[in-house]
């Protein structure tokens, strides 16, 4: 059956909020696509790490040893608000916003960095055991990844474990960028794909598969690193997403394949 344009927006809707409703009836997870609904330019020297939408600001958080940092725009401008660099050896992974603090992971090193959202100014580091990779927040509890096919939670405060969940399907995925959107699913980066995820939180289950390959150009895609980055638009059906090293983001909806 041709899906219209009308249909595709209807089960995108559904699809945010219900968080079951993208699984097919049979328990396997919905096969779904990325609709474009705007092209913005992106920096193609910021090896994405994270992405994080509060209202009118973009948060955006990049790694490689010497060249990690995070910065603050405004959306409809495109304007710089804030930038702070990571020193070596530090190499910065993903972010979010946690009422006052705007979280920010390092990979390796085990230490998560408490900035100020205003000014990205580092109010104070906490440590942590394993990998840092994707990191997201809704609900009063931090969503984080690790490479691994588990999530694990912890306390927006205090950064502590509180819990885990691990996949119960896709159990070879490496989840990388994390986005905790409005209906309480969560959409994962799966590394080295073009994958994304999104996973039921409570359960492991992942109810969606996004197949966001072809969105560059054989010409951006020349240099360009691999899909990551991904954050809601809030209010809306819509995300924007990018990649590592890529020339433009993009606004899109996630519709049916």
């Amino acid at each position: 059956m041709k899906h219209t344009r009308r249909t595709w927006v209807g089960a995108a809707l559904v699809c945010l909020l219900a968080p079951g409703a993208c699984a097919n009836a049979d328990g396997q997870a919905q096969r779904l696509t990325v609709e474009v609904i705007t092209t913005y330019p992106h920096d193609p020297s910021a090896f994405t790490q994270g992405l994080e939408i509060d209202g009118d600001v973009l948060y955006e958080s990049t790694g490689m040893v010497g060249r990690s940092g995070v910065r603050s725009t405004d959306r409809r401008t495109g304007a710089e608000l804030a930038r702070a660099e990571l020193p070596p050896p530090y190499f910065g992974e993903g972010i979010t916003l946690a009422g006052d603090t705007l979280w920010q992971l390092t990979w390796k090193e085990g230490v998560a960095f408490a900035r100020d959202p205003h000014s990205l100014a580092e109010q104070r580091q906490v440590p942590y055991q394993g990998e840092g990779w994707g990191l997201c927040h809704r609900d009063g509890r931090l969503v984080m990844s690790d490479g691994s096919a588990t999530l694990t939670f912890r306390d927006p405060s205090t950064f502590a474990v509180t819990g885990s969940v691990a996949l119960t399907s896709h159990t070879d995925a490496r989840l990388n960028e994390l986005d905790c959107a409005e209906d309480g699913s969560v959409y994962a980066n799966d590394w080295e794909t073009d994958h994304i995820l999104r996973i039921d939180p409570e359960t492991g289950r992942v109810l969606s598969v996004i197949d966001a390959a072809g969105l560059l150009t054989p010409e951006q895609r020349a240099g360009a690193d691999v899909l990551n980055g991904i954050a809601q638009i809030p209010g809306t059906d819509r995300f924007l997403i990018t990649g590592k090293y890529w020339p433009a983001a993009f606004e899109v909806r996630f519709v049916p394949a």
